[in-house]
């Protein structure tokens, strides 16, 4: 039993009406309002509670990417694809040790249907150009939304009122409600206060992950791991240990994308999210898009690129170290996943990439880039200075880099001495010359988390012991079952599938009762 998560048995003869309803949904972000739009299409009365005063989740904040099969899109370019092929290139992505802990048969499930899903969201109104490559898959199979990802949650979100759905945000569940080991409806707590709202048909959790949770992560994961941050810092896994909390097996908990290094994010609103997300605006866009030449689209895709992937690995095998807020080396680049735990425990959690005039020259053109989204476009020291000047600092002087990044000059020029003093020694390469680049800060995150609920493909919980739990559903991040899914665009994919299956699942309920 989690703290604050306990059961709570409800005795109560008498239910206010504007406290039940059909299905209750916990989590307003991709999954929670797939589900949530899905049900009241089919005619069912839905409640969407989310814990922040915004919807959107992680989905929110992604690149936005929905990679799936035989979709109409794929059809339009001459693609063929097939469901069986899918599941062996989904396989790739991990290493074996990982894949091997994939749930293989849920996994089929969902890539099956896939294309369903797919079209719901462009009947929505939804824009998607692609579809674009991404190794391993043997096809295009990446489909990015018009403009980002936000995009599903104005969608979702206009299409959910206006069916008449009810939402409440700033509202979060801390516990469930059972009678006779059936889930009946959740306890909200706001602001001081406890309100109780209940679900003739079922309860379903789609509050995203636990990246952010060093609780969950320390107790699955390891100590070592606890002081690194989510991507999302919102996703703290309370719909995890709601599960738990009746009952819940939960699966792959140890099974974390990353941690990986990242440069923090820029300040305010990025270019993506100031885009248009509805109206004739987004539309236009979805039908130039298809049309437009490969360097504009090239262009946009690098402004995603500098502000959400990691630095190549490539990078500190070449050369490049990591300095700290204090002026100093503090690791060995080279050793992942050490160089993440050690980040995460410098002053400020965060550190710096620095680049002689060697590394510049290298990192300024093919095959040498700083990231990339694979076969698409490619990010190299001019983009970073161009499009991130807030983490880019170039000059040929050492020292007058450091000031501009805000560290202690004398520690950072002492750093880089006995640096290549040991370098010399060691006949490794070290650093010199008259052009010079930090890049900072960089953080070490977590990107998601692969543990949720065991479940069987009509998205019920399952116990210890495999059995179901009455009226608990768990989809998204909640819900994985035990899938892997690595790769981009899977993880939206599968939130968006299992939202849009578990609503008009629960709905038929609804309409059979």
């Amino acid at each position: 039993m989690i703290k604050g998560h306990q059961t709570k048995i409800e005795t109560e003869s008498m239910i206010s009406t504007e406290k039940l309803f059909d299905i209750v949904i916990v989590g307003g972000g991709g999954s929670g309002l797939s589900a949530a739009v899905s049900a009241a299409e089919a005619g069912a009365k839905v409640l969407l509670l989310e814990k922040q005063a915004e919807l959107g989740g992680t989905t929110g904040i992604a690149v936005g990417s929905f990679t799936g099969n035989r979709t109409s899109l794929q059809q339009d370019a001459g693609i063929k694809d097939s469901v069986e092929e899918h599941d062996v290139d989904a396989g790739k992505f991990p290493t074996p040790e990982i894949e091997a802990a994939n749930q293989p048969e849920l996994r089929r499930f969902f890539l099956a249907h896939t294309a369903e899903t797919f079209e719901w969201l462009r009947g929505l109104g939804l824009q998607f150009h692609g579809p674009s490559p991404e190794p391993p898959n043997r096809v295009p199979r990446m489909h990015n939304v018009v403009p980002g990802a936000k995009a599903y949650i104005v969608t979702l979100q206009s299409r959910f009122l206006k069916l008449g759905g009810t939402i409440l945000c700033s509202a979060p569940v801390v516990e469930l409600i059972q009678k006779a080991d059936e889930v009946r409806g959740v306890v909200v707590e706001s602001q001081g206060e406890r309100q109780k709202y209940f679900a003739q048909k079922g309860v379903v959790l789609a509050a995203g992950d636990y990246a952010n949770s060093s609780e969950i992560i320390k107790r699955f994961k390891g100590t070592e791991f606890s002081e690194i941050e989510g991507i999302n810092p919102r996703a703290t896994g309370d719909g995890h240990l709601l599960a738990e909390s009746v009952g819940a097996k939960l699966v792959n908990m140890e099974i974390t994308y990353g941690p990986e290094l990242r440069f923090v994010p820029p300040p305010g609103k990025t270019f993506q999210q100031l885009l248009p997300t509805s109206g004739p605006l987004a539309k236009l866009m979805g039908l130039i898009l298809p049309v437009t030449p490969q360097f504009v689209l090239n262009n946009l895709v690098k402004r995603l690129l500098v502000t959400w992937q990691h630095p190549e690995n490539s990078l500190f095998d070449a050369g490049a170290i990591l300095i700290n807020r204090e002026g100093k080396r503090f690791c060995d680049e080279t050793k992942w996943p050490d160089r993440e735990i050690a980040v995460a425990h410098q002053p400020g959690k965060d550190c710096f990439l620095l680049l002689d005039e060697r590394l510049i020259k290298e990192y300024s053109q093919w095959p040498n880039f700083i990231s990339t989204a694979p076969e698409i476009a490619y990010a190299y020291v001019k983009d970073y200075e161009q499009l991130r000047p807030d983490i880019t600092h170039r000059g040929a002087s050492l020292a007058g880099i450091a000031a501009l990044s805000g560290l202690p000059v004398e520690a950072v020029l002492q750093t880089i001495n006995e640096h290549n003093a040991r370098s010399s020694s060691s006949g490794k390469p070290s650093l010199s010359g008259d052009d010079w680049v930090l890049l900072g800060p960089a953080k070490a995150y977590f990107t998601t988390t692969e543990g949720g609920a065991a479940i069987d493909e009509q998205f019920e919980v399952l116990d210890e012991t495999g059995q179901v739990i009455p009226g608990l559903y768990a989809i998204g991040q909640n819900g994985l079952g035990g899938q892997i899914l690595w790769g981009h665009g899977l993880h939206i994919a599968w939130a968006l599938t299992s939202g849009r299956l578990v609503g008009i699942q629960l709905a038929a309920k609804v309409s059979h009762s």
